[in-house]
């Protein structure tokens, strides 16, 4: 890569990641993002749903749609005292870039945005269409972000064919690991009922802490399944048990129990709730259980992005990456929903979210050129 493009995509990141832009501030990030689109012929869509900043970019009209998805937004810095440079003023170390949304995510957003201009300059008629699904609150409640966009998009039957996802997906080394899918996250908020009382007069309370204790380690202990050849075993994980009135001579009336699982596609989440109430009704529990479901599960397990990205990983780094669906939500799985192929290819995670978050500048520059490559084998066939 010319050291001028080098410039140019440390010059941006450094630019987005001076911006304070807490989930769903967007600090003017998408500004600086749209202007650098407009410049190579993309329409742009701003899509402002409530507290929430999205733009949808698009350049052609022909099939395949190719998009780049991201978020501007970030996590919250932190205890400031526990950075050796402030979190909004990008610092350059040992080959480091050092800042809050280093490598989660804005650093990808720049290496997109990059890999597009070099792309679109090399290629100016390219078959297909390119676009960019940008939101600023993907750390956050995930409401009126990429769920919304796309469900504007789906409204109208404009679909993604394939999108790239510029999480932060290696582990030791970038594009060693590709996220070609991830589990579905399934929450439970679940209230046991009891009555209060004094501990001297038990025969008068119902204590729902022990009443509930052989229900919770059967929960516990069910093996969901056994996963798959994409995806691990469900998981479920008890997160929160909250009881008591901070006396230690009363039964308390109610148990707040919060679980979690993250499921395999081995299972719907209708299937996990229905076993969990019958559970619940087999021990003549009295409760309440409120769901969340904050995502299905999705894989792409083959398609032309899928064998592009391998490949072209493959060429730069003499070994394929690893295909894995471990680890947390993204908003990939709003936009599988389209039908999309969708991959994750981004920095290496190990600082996101973390105090002195950083991102190896020449992995920047690394990840900018598997994104031009990825973008040549998949609209210039």
């Amino acid at each position: 890569m010319a050291k001028n493009t080098e410039n140019t995509l440390l010059s941006l990141a450094k630019d987005l990641i001076a911006r304070q832009s807490v989930t769903p501030n967007d600090a003017g990030c998408q500004a600086v993002l749209i202007s650098r689109l407009e410049a190579l012929g993309f329409s742009i869509e701003s899509m402002v749903f409530e507290d929430t900043t999205n733009f949808w970019a698009r350049r052609g009209t022909n099939a395949p749609l190719f998009a780049f998805a991201g978020h501007t937004d970030v996590v919250p810095s932190g205890p400031i005292e526990q950075w050796d440079s402030p979190p909004f003023e990008p610092s350059e170390r040992d080959g480091f870039l050092f800042g809050r949304g280093a490598a989660d995510m804005k650093g990808s957003l720049a290496a997109m945005v990059v890999a597009v201009e070099r792309f679109v300059h090399a290629y100016p008629n390219h078959p297909g269409s390119l676009a960019f699904l940008i939101t600023s609150d993907e750390e956050g409640p995930f409401i009126n972000g990429t769920p919304r966009v796309v469900e504007t998009l789906m409204a109208r039957d404009e679909r993604i064919d394939m999108c790239l996802v510029g999480e932060p997906s290696s582990s030791e080394e970038v594009g060693d690991v590709v996220k070609n899918g991830r589990r579905g996250s399934l929450t439970g908020d679940l209230l046991i009922k009891g009555i209060q009382g004094h501990v001297a007069y038990p025969h008068l309370a119902r204590n729902p802490i022990q009443e509930a204790l052989p229900a919770l380690l059967e929960l516990n202990a069910i093996k969901w399944d056994n996963g798959n050849a994409f995806f691990p075993p469900t998981s479920l994980q008890i997160v929160n048990i909250n009881a008591g009135v901070g006396a230690s001579n009363v039964i308390p009336g109610e148990l707040n129990v919060q679980f979690n699982l993250r499921f395999s596609s081995e299972l719907n989440h209708e299937d996990i709730q229905a076993k969990i109430e019958a559970l619940l009704d087999k021990h003549a529990l009295e409760h309440t259980l409120k769901w969340t479901l904050s995502g299905q599960p999705f894989l792409t397990p083959d398609g032309p992005l899928l064998d592009a990205a391998v490949k072209v990983i493959e060429e730069m780094r003499g070994t394929p990456p690893a295909l894995l669906t471990t680890g947390g939500t993204s908003d990939g799985r709003f936009i599988a929903q389209m039908g999309a192929q969708v991959i994750e290819l981004g920095p290496v995670n190990n600082t996101i979210h973390k105090a002195n978050e950083c991102v190896k500048i020449n992995d920047l520059t690394i990840l900018t050129e598997m994104y031009h490559n990825i973008l040549k084998a998949v609209l210039t066939v």
